[in-house]
């Protein structure tokens, strides 16, 4: 553990802005704690290390950014809470990143719990706190006493008219057509993250260099820290085993050779012992034959049977992903018999789902996929509020990864990080290729269900969620393939293999997870996570190129199952039809207190969204309740023309003429004189209320009152016009000049 005397700071100047970082102040009873600030975000990293080790087979390795309002200047705009909940999407995501490039540096070996926080204390809305994050993340390892092999550093790369911009603020983002995290050691790449508008692959392949050469001033600054560091000696905890404990761990090192010696021999005859394994289950069940007969040696060997378990816990897996890895370097041969490039059976179906707007199934070998689309009205958009501030989203992906999708039973909390970052990263693969608002108004919702996983079901549901867009008849630019790439590598890794479409026991040490989308133009995304010390450019390159070639085989395969989105929606979809009015009008379609829209909505069943644009998006599956708003809007915006000629009902007599309701809420007035082509003594001789006339918009005055005439909608009669022409009693009935509405 390693304490600090004081406040040390350490600065450098990283791409046109100062790169800070501040240690020895905060946070002291934590192994170390760095507070880095970039411009003016300021993140706060801590590390802390379990003084005892735990009983499990894997490296307990926690890292979480929390985000806090307060570093905005925000306060939760929830009436009843006010204080931060659960972990946005966006902080889950960006805590996943920073695990996927710190991890790889740990040995794995140790069973002590490492904590990782970090804490977001302030943002300038230019710099993104997840690469500030980051860095202070690896700033805070670097000097905290944990067994970890770094420095490494990370940042955004964006594109600006064909030049690349490093550590791009909000508004260059907007403005780019690549959105790339790279983060690496001095020499190779750990990690990325990308997102891109059909980016040609030597285009990323640019940017990741260009960005693991620019991020080494980030590096930089940290090793300046470690190497000058104050440590306080009389604080540093070396750890003392007793003589008992030392006595068990070299008990457990013997039992762990002697288990290998078996192992050596064995491994292979059983993996390798028939041509090749072509499903899952034969692979485990060889997985279970190998864990037999180790623990039957160990049992002749007279070994007990807890320190028999523990032998095999701890080894089996190491020495089949050692032998797996050694027959593809060595021999190119993979356990399933695939070639190197060879990618498992696909399947691409539509149509599946009786009443869904859209649907699609996609399988790769004995990893399956089924997504659903579900459309609304844009009043459903999804609301965003977090430590950026707010904001809306129409277009989601949701990602679900039951435990029966690979044969377990156990209980179900709801989504895990697991879940939001595949749903994540297949939303990022299809938003590059989703119709703009404008195009097609609708919100869209796509809900993946994993219904078998046996490699990549974060690329399957990137392709079963295009088959359902298209089956629901978006209008998608084009349709999206991914496919994983994987790696095999000896310890140097001075022998390596790039495999296509990796699966169950080819992810194991020395390997990489390399996940690649695109549509037949280019790459959409990409995500890369590693279990070496890094990657050469030689091997990215490699990748992108097997990757392009898996993307375009999948890619034919969609396009056999359905060609293009279909030319009609699902009768039980929505329709939205979006009207543009004046924006002064928009008072007229709420009415007070919103009377007049709820008065539609209750009557027609439709839903009315409207934007301070003007634009109105009218919604509903039922079409004569659609037309009825449609026209009633219309009618309460229609600007009003003199020429024009309207059926109105009369709502109103004066003395000097009739008011005419022409369109909803609006009256014109008829004048005494424009009743009839004879003098008219009272307005009651010729019209009355409720009586439906046709009328003409003769003037609009300067005041904007509408006069209208309702003579000038009628023939002249035959013969010569007399006083009495337009005379009546009072039971004459209404006929050649009016329509009276039917009495109730």
């Amino acid at each position: 553990m390693r304490k600090m005397n004081g406040e040390q700071s350490f600065t450098t100047k990283w791409l046109g802005r100062d790169l800070t970082f501040k240690t020895g102040k905060l946070a002291k009873h934590a192994n170390s704690a760095v507070t880095v600030q970039y411009g003016e975000t300021v993140v706060l990293a801590t590390v802390v290390e379990s003084k005892e080790e735990k009983d499990i087979d894997w490296f307990p390795l926690m890292v979480s950014i929390e985000e806090r309002l307060y570093a905005a200047g925000i306060i939760k705009g929830s009436r009843w809470i006010k204080r931060e909940g659960r972990p946005t999407d966006e902080a889950v995501l960006a805590g996943r990143m920073i695990d996927r490039s710190i991890r790889p540096l740990f040995s794995g070996e140790s069973r002590k719990d490492v904590q990782v926080m970090l804490t977001v204390l302030s943002v300038d809305k230019e710099n993104d706190h997840d690469i500030v994050g980051l860095v202070a993340a690896s700033a805070a390892l670097a000097i905290s006493g944990v067994d970890w092999d770094g420095p490494i550093g990370g940042i955004r790369v964006g594109k600006i008219e064909d030049k690349f911009v490093f550590n791009p603020t909000y508004e260059e983002r907007e403005k780019s057509n690549l959105d790339l995290i790279v983060v690496g050691t001095e020499q190779k790449t750990i990690m990325i993250e990308a997102g891109a508008k059909e980016a040609k692959e030597q285009e990323i392949f640019e940017a990741i260099k260009a960005g693991q050469k620019e991020l080494q001033g980030a590096v930089e600054l940290i090793k300046e820290m470690k190497n000058k560091i104050v440590v306080d000696e009389d604080k540093k905890v070396e750890e003392k085993l007793s003589e008992a404990e030392i006595e068990a761990r070299e008990e457990k090192t013997k039992l762990i050779n002697i288990a290998n010696e078996w192992l050596k021999e064995n491994v292979n005859k059983i993996l390798f012992n028939k041509e090749h394994y072509k499903t899952k289950k034969e692979r485990k069940a060889s997985v279970t034959a190998i864990k037999t007969g180790l623990n039957d040696y160990l049992f002749d060997k007279g070994i007990e049977k807890n320190d028999r378990t523990f032998a095999i816990k701890k080894t089996v897996e190491k020495a089949i992903d050692g032998e797996v890895t050694r027959e593809i370097v060595d021999n190119e041969r993979r356990v399933d018999g695939r070639g190197l490039t060879e990618i498992r059976g696909l399947e691409a179906d539509v149509e599946i789902l009786p009443r869904n707007h859209g649907a699609g199934l996609f399988s790769r070998g004995e990893t399956q996929v089924m997504s659903i689309v579900t459309l609304g009205p844009p009043g459903l958009e999804q609301l965003l509020e977090g430590i950026e501030g707010t904001g809306t989203k129409r277009f989601m992906h949701h990602y679900n990864f039951p435990p029966f999708s690979v044969g377990e039973a156990r209980p179900v909390f709801g989504p895990s990080r697991r879940d939001i970052g595949h749903g994540a990263l297949a939303e990022k693969a299809l938003e590059q290729v989703i119709p703009s608002k404008e195009d097609f108004p609708y919100i869209i919702r796509i809900v993946s269900e994993t219904l078998g996983s046996n490699g990549s079901s974060s690329m399957a549901s990137t392709c079963a969620a295009t088959l359902a867009l298209m089956d629901a008849g978006v209008p998608i630019k084009k349709p999206v393939a991914g496919i994983a790439i994987g790696l095999a590598s000896n310890d140097d890794m001075s022998k390596w293999k790039v495999l296509t479409d990796i699966q169950d026991l080819e992810d194991g040490k020395g390997g990489m997870d390399f996940k690649v989308t695109g549509t037949s133009e280019g790459i959409t995304a990409i995500q890369l996570d590693t279990k070496t010390n890094g990657l050469t450019e030689e091997i990215i390159a490699q990748a992108l190129k097997q990757g392009r070639e898996a993307i375009n085989q999948i890619l034919n395969v969609i396009n056999e199952s359905i060609a293009a989105p279909r030319e009609e929606l699902s009768k039980y979809a929505p329709r939205v039809i979006t009207l543009n009015i004046n924006p002064e009008r928009i008072r007229d379609v709420i009415g007070p207190g919103g009377k007049i829209i709820n008065k539609i909505i209750d009557e027609t069943g439709v839903s009315i969204d409207i934007e301070d644009d003007g634009s109105v998006f009218i919604a509903s599956a039922e079409a004569e309740g659609l037309e009825r708003a449609v026209q009633w809007v219309k009618d309460l915006t229609h600007e009003v023309e003199a020429g024009e000629v309207y059926e109105g009902k009369v709502v109103r007599i004066m003395d000097f003429g009739a008011f005419v309701e022409i369109l909803p809420g609006k009256d014109g007035l008829v004048h005494i004189s424009e009743l009839a082509h004879a003098r008219t003594e009272k307005v009651e001789d010729v019209v009355k209320i409720g009586d439906v006339i046709s009328v003409k918009v003769i003037e609009i005055d300067k005041m904007g009152r509408i006069n209208l005439s309702f003579k000038a909608t009628q023939p002249m009669p035959d013969g010569p016009i007399s006083k009495d022409f337009n005379s009546r009693k009072k039971d004459d009935k209404p006929g050649g000049f009016f329509k009276r509405k039917p009495r109730r």
